[in-house]
């Protein structure tokens, strides 16, 4: 008997020295979090995301963020056929906790397909995509990766239609040569191994053209999933693949707002929650914002010019070939905290249409046009010194200074000029719409 209870102490002690030092101190971390005080939860939190490569391009030769475990544990794949036949030992469960944890929020850097990174020329958006190699773009569009629209237009008509009509205001535009950015890619059906829409090759007539045979929302909800694609084809062989296109191209997480969720001085039905940054984004933004504070202010641009902002983010455009309003007060992204500011910037008041709302107007669905549909985003932006304020004008010359959180789209010149999200009130009801 004294020999079995000294076995037993024995596996016991074994059993709690085979948990690796650095994971007792993970462990001791948890249980710090789940009892210490709201700073010491909040220090801890910190201290459990330090470790993170966030930017890529940055650590381990550009790619920390995958980094495959070390040889001597294996392969991933390795480690799961190998634990069928046992279960797995603590280490590996720590590596594939270890290799998950930090690939999940850098997923967006790399290509969906070939898995190597991205490169973007205005930096990162929030969800993956494929990259510009044709040999991922045909795999992404004829193997099954791609998501079937039909799924998307079920569970989210609305957002659906938000993107189709961006695309259909950015392709018709006089400036369609420049703000038509990116052009779609799209694999032809009849021949898997050719490209019917290439943006090597710009076609933006034939574009057009198989937008507006595209039927509207409306008509599409009313079908099965089966039947929304059967119909298409019937149209067009390029309208089911160019309506997947943009839906799967769109970068940024967008979220129609129920009505117990809308803002309520914003008044329009057309309301969503707009989020665009990645984690990287986010977290050097949550760094500036400890630092220096935020606030938020409106950033108002045409429709036409959304297609490319929620696939690339928005940009510095002053001095490039984007620039539309000029910039009079200095390089940078143009805000306002005064609504009608950033109307004006959205063309509402050149439109000269009538600020009288129309009769039996779709609360689901958009029915306006590039002349009568206007768009503004709430943004949050960092109150640091170089946020330049010139009476309504903001200017903040580093994008990753600015954080889009909401889009609001009016049809006809029917939005509201004085709302001004210094005022108390109007700070609280966005602060109570972001929780």
């Amino acid at each position: 008997m004294k020999e079995d209870k000294k076995v037993k102490e024995l596996k016991t002690t074994e059993r709690q020295s085979s948990v690796p030092y650095e994971n007792r101190k993970k462990k001791n971390i948890f249980r710090q979090i789940s009892h210490g005080s709201a700073a010491t939860r909040k220090s801890n939190e910190l201290s459990l995301t330090a470790d993170l490569h966030l930017k890529p391009s940055s650590t381990w030769f550009g790619k920390n963020s995958k980094r495959i475990p070390e040889p001597e544990f294996g392969f991933l794949v390795q480690i799961f056929q190998y634990s069928r036949q046992r279960l797995p030992t603590l280490n590996e469960i720590s590596i594939i906790f270890q290799y998950s944890r930090q690939r999940l929020p850098t997923l967006n850097e790399f290509c969906v397909v070939c898995d190597e990174p991205h490169v973007f020329q205005n930096g990162a958006m929030l969800k993956p995509a494929v990259c510009s190699r044709e040999l991922c773009i045909f795999a992404f569009q004829t193997l099954g990766v791609m998501s079937d629209a039909a799924e998307d237009i079920a569970t989210g008509a609305e957002v659906v239609d938000l993107l189709l009509t961006m695309t259909k205001a950015a392709s018709k535009h006089g400036r369609r040569n420049i703000i038509f950015d990116p052009y779609p890619t799209v694999v032809d059906p009849s021949d898997p191994n050719e490209l019917a829409l290439n943006p090597k090759s710009k076609d933006y007539d034939a574009v057009d053209k198989i937008l507006k045979q595209i039927m509207s929302m409306e008509q599409m909800t009313a079908l099965s999933s089966s039947d929304i694609k059967k119909t298409l084809d019937s149209k067009n062989k390029l309208c089911y693949p160019l309506l997947q296109w943009i839906i799967t191209s769109n970068r940024s997480h967008i979220v129609k707002l129920t009505p117990e969720k809308r803002i309520p001085f914003m008044k329009t039905p057309f309301q969503y929650l707009l989020h665009s940054s990645p984690p990287a984004k986010e977290a050097a933004f949550r760094e500036a914002k400890e630092k220096y504070g935020s606030t938020f202010a409106f950033h108002g641009s045409a429709v036409e010019n959304w297609h490319s902002i929620i696939r690339q983010g928005l940009i510095v455009a002053s001095g490039t070939n984007k620039q539309v309003n000029g910039a009079a007060y200095g390089k940078g992204i143009y805000l306002s905290p005064n609504a009608g500011t950033s109307f004006g910037y959205s063309r509402m008041y050149a439109s000269g249409g009538s600020k009288k709302k129309s009769e039996n107007r779709s609360e689901r669905f958009l029915r306006g046009d590039n002349n009568t549909l206007f768009c503004i985003a709430l943004c949050e932006v960092i109150t640091w010194p170089q946020l330049k304020k010139s009476g309504q004008i903001w200017v903040c010359p580093e994008s990753d200074y600015v954080c889009t959180r909401f889009f609001f789209v009016y049809e006809e010149a029917t939005g509201h000029e004085n709302i001004d999200t210094q005022q108390k009130q109007y700070e609280e009801a966005i602060l109570k719409a972001l929780k």
